[in-house]
């Protein structure tokens, strides 16, 4: 490791990691006080912890400790200490660690929106970033601002510059010609997704969001895509899950939890738990319980 990305570790990266109160599996999340479009989250993990999933936003993160291994767009990859993961929404992935000594990491899930939000003065549409693992200890120095301190609040001034900073990092690893982004409808999508969260444990139907938005269904369908990366049946399918996972993190039963948020039974919430995260809600609650802190907000992995 060089010596630029071993300063960015410091001990004060590692402590709310040693507060994970782990299981005889050594397995662990730490989860941090939600900002609005960003979850954050500390992990410690031995073995293959996450089948394959995806989510519906960017995932970022900071290794370290030990070998991250993940099997992304066709690759098994590795991340070591100090390298940085950059994980496109909607592209399925699993994770683990890639040696017997374990793994600890730090992960940031970004809505896409943030980032659009970013380069809208630009005229250009998302970076893509084709290669997942970068070594980047600016890039990285930027993230750990984020992931340093777990159990602390983000402070919105800090999120802007955070964003403005991510979305630059980013930039610089696109090695993809960036689209002309086009005229998104940003007040109409930005109603159907307050609306799509506002109402997440019930069905929505097409004919709301017309009605909410003034868009006819198919340029909504467009439109919201290209402001949040995925379509606004999954956006509202994900916001149910991260519900659910809330409530089982707090201690509910997976039953009662299907019911609340709008599953048809348990094994409906645990087929699309599954698909999302990468391990069933059991595993999740046995997760979440290994935590001597108390979850305060859902993580995303």
């Amino acid at each position: 490791m060089s010596r630029a990305l071993s300063q960015l570790l410091q001990p004060q990266i590692f402590e709310g990691l040693e507060r994970l109160c782990t299981g005889p599996s050594g397995n662990g999340i730490l989860t941090a006080p939600a900002f609005p479009g960003i979850e954050r989250i500390g992990a410690q993990f031995s073995g293959n912890a996450f089948e394959p999933h995806r989510h519906d936003t960017y995932a970022l993160g900071v290794t370290v400790k030990g070998v991250q291994t993940f099997r992304y767009r066709g690759e098994r990859r590795f991340s070591l200490p100090g390298q940085v993961i950059v994980l496109h929404p909607d592209e399925e992935h699993d994770g683990g660690a890639g040696t017997e000594d374990g793994l600890q990491y730090r992960m940031l899930y970004l809505e896409p929106a943030l980032l659009l939000e970013c380069l809208e003065a630009e005229g250009l549409g998302l970076p893509f970033v084709d290669e997942p693992v970068i070594g980047d200890p600016a890039l990285a120095g930027v993230l750990l601002a984020a992931l340093g301190e777990l159990d602390r609040e983000l402070d919105e001034l800090f999120v802007d510059d955070f964003v403005s900073r991510v979305t630059g990092g980013l930039s610089r690893h696109a090695r993809l010609p960036r689209r002309p982004l086009g005229a998104i409808a940003w007040r109409q999508t930005r109603a159907a997704r307050d609306y799509l969260e506002a109402h997440a444990t019930r069905p929505v139907h097409s004919g709301e969001l017309e009605a909410v938005t003034g868009l006819d269904r198919f340029a909504l369908s467009r439109h919201f895509r290209a402001a949040f990366a995925t379509s606004p049946h999954r956006y509202l399918l994900m916001r149910r899950l991260q519900q659910a996972r809330a409530m089982i993190g707090a201690g509910e039963g997976i039953s009662d939890t299907a019911a609340a948020t709008g599953f048809a039974d348990q094994s409906h919430l645990n087929r699309h738990f599954k698909k999302a995260y990468g391990m069933t809600p059991g595993q999740w609650a046995a997760l979440a319980h290994n935590s001597e802190n108390r979850k305060v907000s859902p993580a995303r992995l």
